[in-house]
């Protein structure tokens, strides 16, 4: 099987039907999306087209790449193109193998059965000591190439810590990821390959990223065409300027090979289409590629730190607006400093979206890992409406305001869980009040995108904003929002004989009582009357 020309990739098309395709076929306009029988599988499969893209046939500079936005290659074209990497992507076979340890020897009595190449799969301990209790073990006992493969480069790129010398990702235990997707209303500006391109780089931006241009032997980018030693001295480490910067894309920490494909005329356990050959077990061992220094993946946001900066991963709680100032734009406050993934921000400076019309969203998706554990895989969608239409001064300024806004949100929310701890415990009382929080974030989702948008458009038209106006009516709203939830979800919903009138009265008052330090928290006069700042009229519709 050979990555390049076999069709092995799942995808939507325009009419709803699925099919598997080569990656010479992505352009075609009738393909909107992956279509992955694995939502983690999805997120793999986009950055390897982009890494594909941005090894193979990077633009030279943003007027090539709109160029190939509106004249995407054709088929015959990305055959071309790809052909002097073709020989790379091999799977099976005695040489070199995609993203398999050149020189590890199968020992026969050491392999592992292929569903442990999932993320989620219970490990070695688990299975030892019997609290494989949520994912059970076996139900993956057999998988057609194509998923086996899928698999391996899904882990490759989110690897989590597995023990000593089991190394993580370039970005860590599952990173956060972001990347651009088209909104376009336009067929001719929405499949597939108009995503996919959105996030590949012009070379010079790209190569300034991090490693070294002039390191052009393709084991320097394709780690399994040598051995392990070639690149990395025993005990030692890879740094980014020992390899050349799309090496990025095609890390490999771990160590693994695929036991021969048996011939097996059935179905594969995951993806259930018919197989005539399936992969059963792989081998593992520790010592991989220990990626350190200042690596920088162009896919994902970084915040800083007092040594370094650092990529982001998801965390309990999930992805919501709070995010979204991160993940557009960047953020800086006195607390915090993001810097937004550099696709996206060498996507907005460059100012290819000007004047086009062209809408956005962010796709973020990601593993929330403790350690080799996977707690919950998080994917989301946000727009980005007309900023990519915007004058760079504008980002700077969305995004003071957006971090006001959430400051102002992130108060609101404390004061409805304080709320109701005080109503149920007393306002110390411990515990997992989480529920409060995703509510809170819900139900005050849609108004928050309403005054983006707001925002973003009158950007775009060149009007002067009245940001104390915007505050104020955001303002408003989160007191309407908290008094809402504090009456309709949590407190006034419950059974009247199993509460405590006096306790939920006092807690009542207080949080009636909360505009000053919401008006704080936004950075509003203090002097504003509470029935002026909480006057309905004014909330966000």
């Amino acid at each position: 099987m050979n990555l390049i020309t076999d069709n092995w990739m799942p995808v939507r098309l325009r009419d709803g039907s699925r099919a598997w395709v080569a990656p010479t076929e992505l352009t075609r306009p009738d393909i909107l999306a992956f279509d992955a029988d694995r939502a983690d599988f999805n997120g793999a499969l986009a950055q390897f087209v982009i890494g594909l893209f941005q090894t193979t046939f990077a633009p030279n500079n943003p007027i090539e790449s709109r160029k190939r936005w509106t004249q995407p290659p054709s088929a015959d074209e990305l055959k071309a193109l790809f052909a002097p990497v073709q020989a790379f992507f091999e799977c099976e076979g005695d040489g070199p193998r995609f993203m398999q340890d050149l020189e590890l020897a199968l020992a026969p009595d050491e392999l592992l059965d292929i569903g442990s190449l999932l993320i989620e799969r219970p490990g070695g301990n688990a299975l030892k000591n019997n609290t494989d209790h949520f994912v059970k073990r076996g139900g993956i006992e057999a998988l057609c190439m194509h998923c086996a493969v899928t698999a391996l480069f899904t882990l490759q790129i989110n690897a989590p810590s597995g023990g000593v010398g089991y190394r993580t990702s370039v970005r860590g235990g599952g990173p956060l990821t972001t990347l651009l997707l088209s909104s376009s209303s336009d067929p001719n500006e929405n499949s597939l390959w108009h995503s996919l391109w959105l996030n590949v780089m012009d070379t010079a931006h790209f190569e300034a990223g991090g490693g070294s241009p002039e390191r052009t032997a393709p084991w320097e980018t394709f780690p399994w065409l040598a051995s392990q030693q070639t690149l990395q001295a025993e005990g030692g480490t890879v740094a980014p300027e020992q390899v050349h910067p799309t090496h990025v894309f095609w890390a490999m920490p771990r160590r693994i090979r695929f036991a021969e494909a048996e011939a097996h005329v059935g179905t594969c356990d995951l993806c259930a289409r018919p197989t005539d050959q399936v992969v059963r077990s792989y081998m593992t061992r520790n010592q991989g590629l220990n990626y350190k220094g200042p690596w920088r993946h162009p896919l994902s946001p970084y915040y800083q730190t007092k040594e370094a900066l650092l990529p982001m991963h998801p965390q309990p709680g999930g992805f919501g607006y709070r995010h979204w100032a991160e993940w557009a734009v960047g953020l800086r406050t006195e607390n915090r400093q993001v810097e937004a993934a550099t696709t996206v921000s060498h996507f907005l400076e460059s100012g290819m979206g000007r004047r086009t019309g062209l809408r956005l969203r962010i796709w973020a998706f990601g593993f929330d890992m403790d350690s080799a554990k996977a707690r919950c895989w998080y994917e989301s969608t946000v727009p980005l409406y007309a900023l990519a239409d915007c004058e760079p001064h504008v980002y700077a300024e969305v995004s003071q305001e957006v971090a006001g806004w959430v400051a102002g949100a992130e108060t609101a929310m404390r004061l409805l869980r304080d709320a109701v701890k005080a109503c149920w415990f007393s306002k110390d009382a411990r515990g997992d009040f989480s529920f409060v929080d995703a509510t809170f974030w819900s139900a005050t989702e849609a108004p928050f995108y309403r005054l983006l948008e707001e925002r973003i458009h009158a950007a775009q038209a060149g009007v002067v904003v009245d940001r104390t106006e915007a505050s104020e009516r955001w303002c408003a709203y989160l007191y309407k929002a908290i008094q809402n939830l504090f009456d309709k979800e949590f407190i006034g919903a419950g059974a009247i004989e199993r509460e405590n009138p006096a306790r939920i009265a006092q807690a009542k008052k207080r949080l009636m009582a909360s505009t000053p330090k919401l008006r704080a928290a936004l950075g509003l006069p203090a002097e504003e009357r509470t029935a002026k700042a909480a006057a309905p009229k004014k909330a966000v519709n």
